[in-house]
């Protein structure tokens, strides 16, 4: 399939609606909360169409022009018409009027691809249908403006990947500074959103895929219960820990994305109790959302990086000033043996869930995963030109999900991670949440090598792990800075425990106020790669 190379495919956006005359909206609008463009709109003041226009401009003279960074992978051919729709009809949505991006691993059943960054399935047609969660997107008024670039086949290729690279889109670049890895594998949606190119995004997680790109880009992340929202329509890894989750600049944005997208799909058994937990996330956002709440400070997962460690520190005096009960240490029982049963279950669901995915595909000769590793061998120049592909070959090689290794890594997995780890750790010190650091300053991207930083990570940090495995909840939110470099903290809880866990992040965001614009600098403590007065502009709580 040709495509138009994306500065001239905005081009014809720009010049494409005839439905309403163009109108300018505010720059500053590119940093506004969902609430703050819906009473805009509301009352008159803003379109949908002006502000689908501000964003992709900003997409052209940022994303592909000025800093490059690489973000987004395509815009939605059709977003100024559906824009100018969403403007006569004016629906009711939560989201109505909403430029959002989703992750080049979520089917739209429109004419954008869905590749995961791959050359595999760039030639192949567009999906048939849209993702479960597009589906309750688009119903809740939302405008779906394109798709973000990501660490191709959401890190799951080989052990030595670059994360935010993928040979579709290249290499996505952290705005703070442009040297610097926006971390994966929802790279190019975590940098998107940090860089004021769209109100909110879509990332995906199996183990840190959200949390630690939000981290890494100063914005923040809710990794959902797995089975609240649905994975039908969304390139796999395992079955047991994948789910997709609201990335945005408050927790408010994201408790309203989320309350958007949860719910029961019957494409996905495993969503058969979320409408039973869906709800309207919103209604739990309490600036006093700290006091009383219990709140154990998990050590084992700190200690790692002193950027990160001096941050927690501030983060814990600061809930103790708001009411919070800090129990700290917690123990988390089983934190070492995590790992070799869930890369074990992940290798397995790789090879299984792929394959069930690929059949949802039309017109594309990819049908294996056999098919894609034989594809980057032919195409290595361009698919493997720094790293390999020895995770897909390991998962090849693995049996049926009947095999006794699967099934005693699956059970082993979950029952340490989940009731024998979280659910002791909270119940112990009757806990509301469990609170550890959500990764160190960012590392500097590494072709060559790859990535400094996996989960666990002795050198840098890495809190995903527990809640991944687990299935469970987790959301970082902004906690400070440290050379120009964000640093999050990540709040873990029970399943379904999303209200209690948006409640304690909220509270904390409102008094900490951790937030700031990105300036693109070219390195840590060098200079703006962009003259553009609106980089720097604070955003208003």
């Amino acid at each position: 399939m040709t495509r138009l190379p994306l500065s001239l495919s905005l081009a014809a956006l720009l010049l494409a609606s005839t439905a309403l005359p163009a109108q300018s909206a505010d720059p500053a609008l590119a940093w506004a909360s969902i609430k703050e463009l819906q009473q805009r709109m509301d009352a008159g003041q803003l379109r949908s169409e002006a502000l689908a226009r501000l964003f992709l401009e900003r997409i052209q003279r940022i994303d592909r022009d000025g800093p490059a960074l690489r973000a987004v992978l395509e815009t939605n051919p059709d977003a100024l018409k559906l824009a100018a729709q969403i403007d006569r009809q004016k629906p009711k949505g939560a989201l109505r009027g909403i430029p959002v991006l989703l992750k080049d691993n979520i089917d739209t059943g429109d004419r954008m691809l869905t590749t995961a960054g791959s050359l595999a399935l760039a030639d192949a047609p567009p999906a048939p249908r849209d993702a479960g969660l597009v589906a309750r997107l688009r119903k809740n008024g939302a405008l779906i403006l394109g798709k973000t670039n990501l660490s191709e086949w959401a890190n799951m290729r080989s052990n030595h990947a670059s994360s935010g690279w993928s040979a579709r889109g290249g290499q996505t670049r952290n705005p703070y500074a442009l040297d610097r890895n926006p971390c994966g594998s929802s790279a190019g949606s975590g940098a998107a959103v940090a860089a004021g190119l769209a109100t909110v995004a879509i990332g995906s997680e199996t183990d840190g895929s959200i949390i630690c790109p939000a981290a890494a880009n100063g914005i923040v992340g809710i990794k959902p219960t797995v089975g609240l929202v649905s994975r039908s329509g969304i390139v796999p890894i395992s079955h047991n820990q994948d789910t997709a989750g609201p990335m945005a600049r408050t927790v408010a944005d994201a408790a309203a994305v989320l309350g958007a997208i949860a719910g029961s799909d019957p494409r996905d058994p495993a969503t058969a109790e979320a409408d039973k937990h869906a709800t309207d996330y919103t209604r739990f956002l309490d600036p006093n959302g700290l006091k009383g709440k219990r709140i154990g400070v998990v050590r084992g997962l700190a200690g790692a990086e002193p950027n990160a460690d001096r941050i927690l520190e501030q983060s814990i005096a600061l809930m103790k000033a708001q009411g919070a009960v800090i129990v700290d240490p917690v123990e988390l029982p089983h934190l070492k043996e995590l790992g070799d049963p869930e890369l074990t279950v992940l290798l397995y669901d790789l090879k299984q869930d792929m394959q069930a995915y690929l059949a949802t595909r039309t017109g594309t000769s990819m049908k294996t995963l056999a098919d894609l590793i034989a594809f980057n061998k032919r195409e290595a120049e361009r698919e493997m030109p720094w790293f390999g592909q020895e995770l897909f070959e390991q998962a090849q090689a693995k049996g049926p999900l009947t095999d006794k290794d699967y099934v005693e890594a699956q059970a082993k997995a979950k029952r340490f991670a989940g009731p024998e780890g979280i659910d002791v750790a909270l119940a112990k010190d009757h806990l509301d949440a469990l609170l550890a650091p959500s990764w160190g300053p960012t590392f500097v991207t590494d072709p060559v090598l790859g990535d400094h930083v996996v989960s666990g990570d002795p050198t840098v940090g890495g809190a995903s792990q527990p809640a991944a495995v687990a299935g469970y909840p987790s959301i970082t939110v902004p906690a400070g800075f440290a050379h120009d470099l964000p640093v999050g903290i990540v709040f873990f809880g029970a399943k379904w425990s999303e209200p209690t866990l948006i409640t304690i992040a909220y509270g904390y965001e409102q008094h900490a106020q951790a937030w700031r614009a990105p300036r693109f600098l070219d390195t840590v403590g060098g200079k703006p790669v962009m003259a553009d007065a609106d980089h720097v502009l604070e955003m208003t709580r």
